[in-house]
């Protein structure tokens, strides 16, 4: 789903299992009135000759959804209802949080200065230590026994090294560890944009789930990171989603619906489409090759069935640039086998 609501007569749809987000409408003035006309009667406790059973929330709540079990409560408010709402999707596609990547950088800027200046404080008490008329202090510099000994006896300079070493060892290992953890946020990806749409559409209207500052977490999404990664993101699997039937459930206003669907469902449906193109592509092409005399047109055949070839991966898979070009000249070599002894084939029968 795009980022911003749909016009109109909103509607979202997601899947239940890597939450596919996409707005949909319902066609035609009548379909339209309909739906206002069951609003107005849902808020005035009237019951509406057009009712839609299926469409009705739960337990009288348009809060309500699906709910894991039958025990479970519709009266949520706040952090429980976005929790509950988050959790209903199976494939956590719906777990988007803030990463604060600007606060996560100062904190590393912070712990980096403080260790700078360990390090000089290290460096300077070296070049004392060196220069020293006092052998054991010397000593102390290249042996940790010695260091050991006089801390033991509280020497004041051997205390401020040894302080220093251990202050060194805790930063180090707080700045290291967050290093690492800043590196495996930093490869977390994006949530995918229809999500983040529909988290919105679902969040705000009526009016924000939560209060304060936590309402505003969403408006900054260049900072927003899914702990799952999104979808398959080719052109076929976006078709398949935009179209796919969804269980739907009203949003918190009452007035929109969110579809949820198995994504599982969209990847079986991808891989089978896929493998029928390609068998077709192989078989038909070496089929329609077979029952061609003329030369030219068999060259003019692998032309278009390589370019279909590649076109067909480009659009039903997430191939890279290098994967399409060696999985299209593998195709390509294997029609112009066959064909090329085809050819020395008609060849030999014209010089007989």
């Amino acid at each position: 789903m795009g980022a911003a609501p749909p016009p109109s007569l909103d509607f979202v749809k997601s899947s239940s299992a890597a939450n596919c987000l996409q707005p949909f409408y319902l066609e035609g003035a009548l379909s339209h009135f309909f739906w206002k006309y069951n609003a107005i009667a849902r808020a005035v406790n009237l019951s509406s000759p057009f009712a839609i059973p299926s469409h009705r929330p739960m337990n009288g709540s348009a809060n309500c959804g699906n709910q894991h079990s039958a025990g479970s409560s519709c009266r949520k408010e706040g952090f429980a209802d976005v929790a509950r709402w988050i959790a209903l999707d199976s494939d956590n596609e719906t777990f988007v949080y803030r990463k604060f990547d600007e606060l996560a950088a100062r904190s590393l800027l912070y712990l980096q200065a403080e260790l700078l200046v360990i390090e000089k404080e290290l460096s300077e008490l070296d070049k004392i230590d060196a220069n020293s008329e006092e052998m054991d202090l010397r000593d102390a510099a290249r042996t940790w026994e010695t260091l050991k000994q006089l801390y033991d006896t509280n020497d004041e300079r051997a205390q401020v090294r040894m302080d220093l070493i251990v202050t060194m060892r805790a930063k180090l290992k707080e700045y290291h560890e967050a290093l690492l953890l800043q590196s495996e946020v930093a490869r977390l990806k994006r949530p995918n944009n229809r999500v983040v749409g529909a988290y919105e559409h679902w969040f705000k209207k009526p009016y924000p789930a939560l209060g304060g500052l936590a309402k505003t977490f969403l408006d900054t999404p260049n900072d927003l990171v899914a702990l799952s990664s999104p979808p398959a993101t080719d052109y076929l699997s976006l078709f398949l989603r935009r179209y796919w039937p969804a269980r739907e459930e009203l949003s918190r206003d009452g007035l929109h619906r969110i579809g949820r669907f198995n994504e599982k469902s969209i990847s079986i449906a991808v891989a089978v489409i896929s493998i029928l193109v390609a068998a077709v592509l192989l078989v038909g092409s070496i089929t329609s090759l077979y029952f061609v005399t003329n030369d030219a047109a068999k060259l003019a055949m692998i032309a278009s069935f390589t370019a279909l070839f590649a076109l067909s991966i480009g659009l039903m898979t997430n191939a890279r640039r290098a994967e399409i070009f060696a999985a299209t000249a593998a195709y390509a070599a294997v029609l112009v086998v066959f064909v090329s002894g085809n050819i020395s084939n008609s060849q030999d029968i014209r010089k007989a």
